[in-house]
């Protein structure tokens, strides 16, 4: 007999799109699917129908249920979300032991692949060069960068995001120091990368790229000194959240430090207000949280999420089941 399973969303369009290309009809395979998405909407008006059900999957969306709400979903054991943070909604689900598994390995994958690409156009200069070159004048003596032998690159973070662009970093002849209050100095020496002081890592890094979770220990943590400290022509690179960055700050260093470059695709509150100096000045680039999951990525984390159903389903061992202990840190 199938596993009775439902999905839950909020957000039907973003279920489609995660699970599109197959990927339902794959999850129907092994499934008995409830026929209708269940939204924090109607789902009382489904409860009745919801008691045998043991399986949740979804994405983007997922509505936060009470202890209340989920004390009626009596054999419900695991929770397969195919999207990124589940901070918002995991804890009452790990609070009655049900297993939350989250593709948020899946999701740091085009985030690192951005960050990457960011990291190789901005050492070569990119950035700066093509606003030289948009006029006859500045095309005359271009800006260009140090390149990519022997720099420098500073990373915020060695969570999930973090540790892939570390990893993908590896072909490339540069020395990536790292600042995470929770990387061992083994780790550290593990993935090859030198641990550093939050200052050491503006101070020294010719880019300075964010992965800080998004904690309240983070909040406003990169403030006016540490972009005052950057080295000259540096470039600072957000793909991790907007709030971690006092803005105002960045803002008054960007203004009096032309050399330095801001690649933003995360800002707080987002996207930024319509009067945000972000949008005047020349050495700010912004883009709309693109680096996440897009297009056809999306359905890689459907697909990571069906693997760990199936690994659960044969008592195999799960890689992304997320733990009380683990949300403290993720972002």
């Amino acid at each position: 007999m199938k596993i009775k399973a439902a999905f839950f969303s909020n957000q039907p369009a973003s279920l489609d799109l995660v699970y599109g290309n197959g990927r339902k009809d794959r999850l129907a395979q092994f499934c008995d699917l409830y026929p209708v998405v269940i939204s924090a909407e109607n789902f009382d008006a489904h409860l009745q129908n919801l008691h045998s059900v043991e399986v949740i999957f979804s994405t983007w969306g997922m509505p936060t249920l009470k202890a209340t709400q989920l004390a009626k979903l009596a054999l419900l054991k695991a929770v397969f979300y195919a999207a990124g943070s589940v901070k918002f909604f995991a804890e009452p689900f790990l609070q009655k032991q049900v297993l939350v598994i989250s593709a948020w390995a899946a999701n740091a994958v085009p985030v690192a692949e951005f960050t990457v690409s960011q990291i190789l156009l901005a050492t070569k200069g990119y950035f700066r060069n093509i606003r030289d070159c948009a006029t006859p004048e500045g095309r005359k003596n271009p800006f260009v960068g140090v390149g990519n032998y022997s720099t420098t690159i500073a990373l915020l973070g060695a969570g999930m995001v973090g540790r892939k662009v570390i990893e993908r970093l590896v072909p490339f002849d540069l020395k990536v120091l790292v600042f995470d209050p929770f990387l061992s100095s083994e780790d550290a020496e593990h993935l090859g990368v030198e641990k550093v002081t939050l200052e050491e890592a503006f101070a020294r890094g010719q880019v300075v790229s964010n992965h800080l979770a998004n904690v309240p220990e983070t909040k406003g943590l990169l403030r006016a000194h540490h972009f005052y400290a950057m080295t000259k022509n540096a470039v600072f690179l957000n793909t991790g959240r907007g709030a971690t960055v006092i803005e105002s700050d960045l803002v008054n260093v960007l203004e009096q430090r032309p050399d330095l470059t801001a690649l933003l695709d995360v800002t707080d509150p987002e996207p930024p207000l319509a009067d945000s100096a972000f949008y005047r000045l020349s050495n700010v680039f912004l883009s709309s949280h693109i680096a996440g999951s897009i297009g056809g990525e999306v359905n890689r984390m459907a697909d990571t999420v069906i693997e760990e159903f199936l690994a659960w389903q044969h008592g195999k061992p799960l890689r992304y089941a997320v733990t009380l202990e683990m949300l403290v840190t993720m972002a």
